[in-house]
């Protein structure tokens, strides 16, 4: 039996977190030139940050003992015991050796993601199929455990491919796997792109610094501002009540978590990334403003990068990739994007969500044999429509809280009828909402020379207005927030 009584979490989006870092960083820059202590002071402190953004005890009742243990546990079992394993496994003459023990690093890691995230959702597809009555069990879902799970197999496979050499010690690889910056909702980070910067010396430069403030202040508006306000003051009340509004309101409410979870989860990068970047590590972008995408093979491409490339660099070819006929491609396509579906969460709605995208990549891949789209204006547009407009029904199923919720939204939706004035008198009844929507997708669509001038012109600006700026956004912050900061969504998975 498991008990968990959270407090409460630290958020990037907190004001108690900004102290908590400046206090953190401050010691950190000071311990620069000391950097066996700046290991050990990162660990803790990026230990102590997950148990705070993930709440505090589980209590736990096994085979009569009664024990209690805070999760962050899981995480520091799952680093000794994959590094100490993957060691051995790299320097193992026998091939069949180091495929054994490779089998076990991975077996091991998803056995552990499997028994929290999935064991209720066996059950509940156990009982439904053979009738039977077996209880669920009350299992917290350890915040960040489908990151840093597949960053420890990314790891161990980089070293059986000898892609990579070891960490150097057990304190580098706590280092790499606990860096609280993507620790709790990521990006997937690789080891070998990581463990090589820990060599080099604290250097921030003035472009680096303005950099990662521009990043953490772009970041903050698209969560604290835009996703945050929308989804409590409309998207939320929708979609958890789709048939007591319009099927106009049901579909605003579509273009608005489509939206949201942009913001939402690509201004968690982008924050993390830039505090990444004050502690001198370089993380690469883990979005390319994917609603520009003309198909949904570059969506995957600018979506999520982080995970897309692990899907297709440690799934994908690991199931044949394209290496075995065209029929095996699709297939494979097809359970890559199932498989990352249900990555996402227990639930079939999930699989579905994969389902569809793998579906229509293996289409997209085959007709792409025969049709050659014309490389204009007009058809560059009309690719970006229906790209945006199948991602965005997609999110139904993602978003919904079950096969029925998101069969009504859809339902209602069909149901829209030409309206101007009843459409009116919704965008002036949530005028607010829709005008955070409109700078949200101004701020999406913005032309690449634009955001680049824009991110120059913040380097050039002297000290004191980059403060103004963070102040005007942290007062902006405030005047928008309806209630406290709001978690992450892909804090759940």
């Amino acid at each position: 039996m498991f008990v968990f009584n959270p407090e409460h979490r630290l958020l990037f989006n907190s004001i108690f977190f900004l102290e908590f870092f400046l206090v953190f960083y401050t010691i950190y820059v000071l311990s620069a030139k000391h950097d066996h202590f700046r290991k050990w002071y990162l660990i803790a402190f990026s230990l102590y940050f997950y148990y705070l953004a993930g709440g505090d005890t589980i209590a736990i009742n096994l085979f009569g003992f009664h024990f209690s243990l805070n999760y962050f546990i899981l995480l520091v079992i799952c680093a000794v015991v994959t590094h100490l394993l993957a060691n051995k496994m790299y320097y193992a003459e026998k091939r069949s050796t180091q495929k054994s023990l490779l089998t076990l690093i991975i077996a091991g890691n998803l056995l552990m993601l499997a028994y929290f995230k999935y064991t209720n959702f066996f059950i509940q597809n156990l009982n439904a199929l053979f009738h039977g009555d077996f209880a669920l069990h009350n299992i917290i879902l350890p915040i960040g455990i489908s990151f840093f799970v597949f960053e420890a197999i990314s790891y161990a496979v980089d070293l059986y491919r000898k892609q990579m050499k070891p960490a150097g010690s057990l304190l580098d690889f706590c280092f790499y796997i606990t860096f609280f910056p993507k620790l709790v909702a990521g990006p997937i980070i690789r080891a070998k792109d990581f463990l090589p910067q820990m060599k080099n010396k604290l250097h921030l430069s003035k472009e680096d610094a303005s950099a990662a403030i521009f990043l953490i202040l772009i970041g903050l508006i698209k969560k604290a501002v835009i996703s945050d306000y929308i989804s409590t003051n409309f998207v939320d009340r929708v979609f958890d009540s789709p048939m007591s509004y319009t099927a106009f309101e049901n579909l605003m409410s579509v273009y608005g978590y489509t939206l949201q979870i942009y913001c939402d989860f690509s201004g968690y990068s982008d924050m993390a990334i830039g505090l990444s970047l004050l502690m001198g590590f370089h993380i690469p972008p883990n979005f390319l403003t994917p609603y520009k995408s003309q198909s949904i093979t570059e969506f995957w491409r600018r979506w999520h990068i982080s995970l897309s490339s692990w899907l297709r660099d440690y799934l994908y070819i690991s199931l044949g990739g394209n290496r075995k006929g065209k029929i095996r491609t699709y297939i494979n396509l097809f359970l890559t994007m199932l498989i990352g579906g249900l990555w996402h969460g227990a639930s079939w709605k999930f699989v579905i969500w994969g389902g569809l995208h793998g579906a229509i990549l293996g289409v997209e891949r085959f007709f792409k044999q025969f049709i050659k789209v014309p490389d204009n204006r007009f058809s560059r547009i009309i690719c970006i429509l229906f790209t945006f407009h199948f991602v965005a029904f997609c999110w139904i199923f993602f978003r919904a809280d079950s096969f029925e919720s998101a069969g009504k939204v859809i339902s209602n939706i069909g149901k829209l009828t030409f309206a101007p004035n009843e459409w009116l008198a919704i965008l002036e009844g949530y005028k607010n909402v829709f005008i955070l929507l409109v700078i949200g997708y101004i701020m999406h669509f913005l032309p690449e020379k634009l955001v680049n001038s824009i991110k120059a012109g913040f380097n050039n600006t002297p000290l004191i207005v980059k403060a103004a700026i963070a102040g005007l956004i942290f007062w902006t912050i405030f005047a928008t927030a309806s209630s406290g900061p709001q978690p992450f969504i892909y804090f759940q998975f």
